[in-house]
Order: C-alpha cells, then structure tokens, then sequence
C-alpha cells in the first residue's frame, strides 16, 4: 500500500485500499457517486466517498445468501480473511459501511426489477402497497388472466376461479429487542410482501386489550397461548404469513410481525390484505387453528375454511370431516402445508434476522420471499406438469374404486345417499355430516349408573339378591375390573425398576404392592359369598416355590371361571355389559392418545431446537406412550373375557365387533404404512369401529349399512378431488389466453404471465402524461386500507 490509498474497494476477491481521484476536468459533468457507478462501484456515501463496493461482489453476496442464507457478517469477513489471513496487516473495517451498501443495494434492485427503478411518471415514494411483490401467475388474477364472464360460471365450476390460499406463523423467526422504529425505519413502506408498519401499529391499537378465544377444538397451544409475550429481550415472537396454497408463492401484503404469540388478530389483518386485492367470489383458505366464525369479507364473498392436511389428526373428529381437503367439494389434492415448505428454507436466515432492527430484518425478509417466488416461477412449468401427470395416472384407479362400490348399493338408498351428501356440500352448517356414522359408544361409568338403577328398582320390589350388605353383585365386578387396573398399573411400575433405582422408586412401588396385597384378600373374602366354589378353584391352582406378586394373582372373574364350576348367571350379564363399555372406552382412549402423540411429534420436529426442549418433548412423549400401552392392553383384556363371556351366553359376531388389537392396528389417522400417501393407505380399524354388541340384528344391519355409506362418500369424494385437479390444473395452464396458446407453451414460458406488466409500463413510455396513464397494477390489485 503506497502514501495516499486512502479509498478502500470491497471486492469478491479481497479488500482493495487504492489511491483514487476524481475527473475534475470540468469536460464532464458527473459528479464522484456518477463516475463510481459507471465503473460499476457502489459508494457508501453521496458526499466525498472513501468507500465503495464493487457490482460483482454485491452480485454474488445477494445470490449466495438467496441460496445459503449466508450472514453479511459471515461473508464479509471471509473476504477479510481472503485479503489477510495471518492477523498481521488486518484491512480496514468496512463493515458497517458493507451493511448500508448491502441494505441499499438490494432496495434499488428490489425497485428495478418491477419496474418502479425508472418509472418517468411516479416516483419511488409513490409506490402503491404490494407493487413490488411477484404475483403468482397461475393464481386467478381479474382484469388480468381470466376470461371474460368468468363471475357468471356455472356453480359446479367456480372452484376453477377460487384463490386458494394457507395461513400459518413461524415461531423461529423471532427479533430481539434491538434498535427501533426510529433509529431503523426500513427503506420499504409497505411495497412488497410485509405490510407497512405504521398502519400496522395503529390496527393493533385497536385490537391490543382484546383476549384471544380459548380453542374449543384440542388443546392447541397456538390459541391458548395467543396472549403470551414473546419472551425477555424479545420484541417479536416470530412471523405469519398467507400463501398461495396451490404454488407456494408468497402474497403480497401478506407477511407480519408478531408481538404476542398466533393471534387471530395478526392473521386477521394480512388475510383481509391479502382477499381484498383482487374481486374473486371464492376463497379457499387453509389454517390449522382455523376459525370459521371469523368476519373478513363482504357477504357475497363465499369463504371455504379447511385445516392442513398434516394438523387435521390433532383435531376432534368433528372438525377433521367438516375441514378435511379431500371431503371439501373444489379443493383437488391440495394440502394447505405451503407455509411449512417455505419456513423450511426461511428457517436458516432466523440466526441473523434476530440480530437485526426492524426496518432491516422487514426489508431483507421481503428480498428474500421475492427470490423465492421468482424461483417458484421459472420453475412453474415442471411443477404443473408432475401434479398433472400424477393426477391422470390415479384418477382411474380411484373412479373405478368409486364406481364399483357403487355398484353394490340399491338405487334407493345410492339416490337418498346422494341427496344427503349433496346437502351437506351446500350448507355444511345446518346440514348432517354424511362422514360421520351416529354411533352409540357405551362408556363404564354409564354401564354402572344403569346397574345401579336397576339394583335400586329390585330393592324397592323386594327382589334384593345381594349376599352382603355393602357390596351388591354389580359392585363385585366393579371392584374385580378396578382390581385388575390396579394390576396393571403396578406390573408397569416394577418394570420399570431396575438395578441402580432408587430407594425411594423402590419404596413407592413396595407400598403400593402392599396396598394391593390387602385389597386381594379382602376381594377374595367378598367373592367366596357369591361364588363359593372359587375357594376350591384357588386350591387347585399349581403351588410355587415363590409366591406370586401382586398382579400376578388371578381373580376369578365369571369369564374367567368359564364352565368349571356352577355359579349365579346373573353375574355373567353385569360382567359382560362393563366390558363392553370397557373395551369401547378403552379404544376412545386408545384414539385420543394417538392423536395426542401426533401433535406432539409435529410440535417437537416443527418448533423444538435444542437439548433442553426436546428433553421436555420426549418426556411428554413417553407420558402419552404410556397412556397408549394401558388403554392397549385394557382393550386386549376386556376382549379375552368378553369373548369368553359371549360363549357363556350364547352371543354371536362378538369376536367380529371386538378386532383383535394387533400393534401395527395401533397408528394414528396419518400413519400409514411406508411410501403411502394420504389417497392410497388404509384407516385402522380402530377409527372404524361400530358398536352393534347390544344391538339387534336389524340395528346391526343398518350400523353396517352407515359404514358403507361413509366409506361410499369418501370413494366418491376421492375420484371427485382428482377429476377437479386435472381441470384446475389445466386452467393454470391456460390462465394467459392471449400470449399462451398451447400448455407446452406455458411450460417452457412462464415468464409470459408478467407481459402485461410490461405492456403498462410501455404504455406510460409512450403517453408521458401523469393524468392519462393507469397504475402498473389494475385497481383490483391495490391493497386497501384495512382501518377503512
């Protein structure tokens, strides 16, 4: 370095201290930041530079961090490492400067890419909301892709004209409390993808004392914990945002802060942005806490509201029929999960964005999401083409599926079927849900209310069979069914000592053997009154050396008896009418548990990072997993003594309505098996099961005749969904009438769509006149005022 370089260059290469002077011949009249540029360098400042960076290394920053989500820090000091990497001649710190040249940069990119960089008529802080955000082509865009008349097409084809589109928040992509509105504004009002933050500030004013409504659905903590701040030294508990669900493309005015957890209020705002920029009849929107009664359009604007296909198992079955895709007439295959592909490549930027102020963090969030769309974009052809390859080569399978079952079914009850569920499509609110079997599910403490009803009538008659004053016979095989819970339980908890446990796990484990060991003797005591003969059955069991534990013993239930011995049949009807209602709750538990564990291995992949988190999430895994062992061998038990029972008392198809619980029957309603899709894998039958025990066979009959007619409905629905995604596919194909003209056309030129963006801006070219010329965006596309 020579007396005099005192300019400092940052290139890709290295970091340049050069000596550099300025023309001032007084031939040009360019001034200092003119000349730089011309030679393709970027200053730091408009008055006397010393610094500037070259095109080519801001260039590839921008396209490295796009693809690697790569710090400005990071980068830059590799290339001060590049420059000197022994610490012996350390270059001068640009830094900061590097981040100012960064942030501007990519602003004026950002403005020339859409065409408000050389606008001759309005300037840049005339910039209308969401300008400069990329719309996504196939999407339907009035004034823009759709043929004329579309508002008047038939009610079965609106759904080729309807926006779909999905909600979701991400809560990895939090902000410190660092800097503020004042000191970091942000160079983007509003102009692309984050809505603007005043406007913003102000609607949440309005809504800021408001207390969220606690889900009425399973526990979601999104909802619950709606109303918990962000946590200390946090400004931002992360981001939400509206997508379009069909292409995964970022809408504009569709990205906000959160600053006090999932509020319906946050999600609220950018969907009404985001609805209100275009005059579409027809929405479908997917959120996985979704609230239908939520207000956010006009009355004539019909709202479809669905659940993403991967949180549907996490809701009450109620919900997952009412917002299941593949149930909701002109959905096609899509999913809803759009928002979750696209946090898993904004995940990466969250180490950074959280360092930085508000202004930056929102600017470099919407450079981000506009490189993100554009690579949606240029890659629409093959991705319109392989869902509409992997649409046509099913729809058959699944059409003559359909057609077959319907095959087996009477004109009568197929014509009856079919105006239920057409009702249902129509008017899902005040109409029965047609994938729902009415089902009686017995539960034990109902089985014993009723027992002890009835023990009460034969008192007051004066048929009092009871051997005992405190324990009646129904309050026998209560106490023996509770004994053998007990059992259970305790074998759980001594297989769960080992060697080095503790005295006080041994201790616990002891006293309540001990307890048990009491409770035995005191039902072996009350069981001798009412079935004499079990003392000589407990006699000729075979003697051991040690004596059994606990809940080794055997009880001696009536199915356990069997024919052995004689004994009052009338304890054989109260066993068998608890275990029913036995096996029945234990399968609801059973369902619970799995859906609960469902949620749970979604929160902790999604969501949980690190060693202390997800030690919390196994332990609450293994809670659940132990609920799901218990209810499974409840069941198993309860299904041994009724069978055993069923022989006794001569009842038929017992075995057929209680399955054998197999483990690989033992998965939620999305655990299929390996490289099965939603379309193709088979539902357990644990969520099928029909309670038809004490039914008649007429009642049987019709509880089958129910199961069929679901099963008919969600093979109807099925071919239905593929048949309309072929069609929705090839109206995105065919979206640009007038510069497309065949589908392999629109494949290999998506760029096609944004002519008519370059048709205005030529128009204004052409025209010069402010009063003459129409915004770059048609009027239906200008984000509204939401406090309107």
């Amino acid at each position: 370095m020579a007396w005099g370089d005192d300019f400092v260059i940052v290139d890709s290469d290295q970091i340049h201290q050069v000596g550099l002077d300025f023309c001032g011949c007084g031939q040009s009249s360019k001034g200092q930041v003119e000349q730089l540029l011309n030679r393709r360098l970027y200053p730091a400042t408009v008055v006397n530079p010393k610094t500037a960076a070259t095109f080519r290394v801001l260039e590839t920053f921008e396209l490295l961090q796009y693809e690697s989500k790569l710090s400005t820090y990071e980068y830059y000091h590799t290339i001060s490492c590049l420059t000197d990497n022994t610490g012996l001649s350390v270059p001068k710190d640009r830094y900061p400067t590097f981040l100012h040249i960064v942030h501007q940069w990519r602003h004026l990119k950002l403005l020339k890419r859409t065409g408000r960089g050389h606008d001759p008529i309005r300037g840049v802080s005339e910039t209308q909301p969401g300008e400069c955000a990329l719309l996504c082509p196939p999407c339907p865009h009035p004034g823009i892709n759709l043929p004329d008349g579309w508002e008047a097409v038939e009610q079965g084809l609106k759904f080729l004209y309807a926006l779909n589109l999905a909600l979701d928040a991400n809560f990895r992509m939090k902000r410190k409390d660092c800097s503020s509105e004042a000191a970091d504004p942000g160079l983007s009002k509003g102009y692309a993808y984050v809505v603007e933050e005043s406007t913003f500030q102000e609607y949440l004013k309005k809504h800021d004392k408001e207390t969220e409504p606690k889900s009425t659905c399973s526990r979601h903590d999104a909802v619950n914990l709606a109303d918990i701040r962000p946590g200390h030294g946090y400004a931002c508990s992360g981001v939400a945002t509206v997508e379009c669900s069909r292409h995964n493309a970022k809408r504009p005015l569709a990205v906000c802060d959160m600053h006090r957890g999932e509020r319906y209020c946050y999600m609220d705002y950018i969907t009404i942005l985001s609805i209100q920029i275009c005059l579409l009849k027809l929405f479908f929107i997917s959120y996985d806490i979704t609230d239908p009664s939520s207000p956010l359009l006009q009355p004539d604007v019909e709202i479809c509201f669905l659940v993403p296909k991967f949180h549907l198992p996490a809701h009450v079955p109620a919900c997952q029929n009412r917002f299941a895709f593949m149930l909701t007439p002109g959905a096609g295959l899509g999913d809803g999960e759009a928002p979750e592909r696209g946090w898993g490549e904004l995940n990466p930027l969250a180490t950074s964005t959280c360092e930085m102020g508000p202004g930056t963090r929102r600017d470099t969030l919407n450079y981000h999401f506009g490189d993100y769309n554009w690579r949606k974009i240029v890659r629409l052809g093959a991705s319109l083409l392989k869902k509409l390859e992997t649409a046509t080569s099913d729809v058959a399978e699944h059409v003559i599926a359909y057609q077959e079952l319907e095959a087996t079914i009477s004109p009568e009850r197929l014509h009856s079927w079919t105006d239920a569920l057409v009702a249902w499509e129509l008017d899902p609110t005040n109409s029965p849900n047609p994938y729902e079997v009415a089902v009686k599910m017995p539960t034990q403490a109902a089985v014993r209310r009723q027992l002890a009803e009835e023990e009460e009538k034969a008192l007051q008659s004066g048929a009092n069979v009871s051997l005992s004053d405190e324990v009646s016979p129904c309050s026998l095989i209560v106490m023996g069914i509770d004994l053998e819970s007990e059992q259970r339980s305790l074998k759980t908890l001594t297989t769960s000592l080992w060697d080095h446990s503790q005295d006080r796990q041994i201790t616990r484990v002891k006293l309540r053997s001990n307890a048990l060991t009491r409770k035995l003797e005191e039902w072996f005591s009350l069981l001798q009154l009412y079935i004499p003969t079990t003392v000589t059955l407990r006699k000729r069991e075979p003697q051991k050396k040690v004596p059994p534990k606990p809940f080794e013993v055997q009880l001696w239930m009536p199915s356990q008896i069997g024919k052995s011995v004689p004994f009052d049949k009338s304890l054989e009807e109260i066993e068998y009418k608890l275990r029913n209602a036995q096996a029945h709750e234990s399968l609801g538990v059973l369902r619970r548990n799995l859906q609960i564990r469902a949620t749970l291995y979604d929160i902790k992949d999604r969501w949980l990072r690190g060693q202390g988190a997800n030690t919390r999430a196994l332990n609450a895994l293994a809670t659940v997993q132990a609920r799901i062992t218990a209810a499974r061998d409840e069941y198993r038990q309860a299904r041994t003594a009724l069978l055993a029972l069923a022989e006794l008392l001569g009842y038929v198809n017992v075995d057929q309505e209680f399955l054998p619980l197999q483990d690989k029957d033992i998965q939620s309603m999305v655990e299929a098996e390996p490289g099965l899709g939603e379309t193709q894998w088979t539902l357990s039958w644990i969520w099928r099961q029909v309670n038809a025990a004490d039914a008649t066979e007429e009642e049987t009959q019709e509880f089958v005749a129910e199961t069929i007619r679901v099963e008919w409905g969600k093979s109807r629905a099925r071919a239905q969904r593929f048949q309309e995604e072929i069609d929705l596919v090839q109206e995105e194909m065919n979206r640009v009438p007038d510069l497309v003209k065949t589908v392999r056309e629109e494949a290999q030129k998506p760029d096609l769509f944004y002519q008519w963006k370059q048709k205005e801006f030529e128009k204004k070219n052409k025209k010069g006149d402010k009063a003459s010329v129409s915004n770059p965006i048609p009027s239906s596309l200008i984000a509204p005022d939401p406090l309107a």
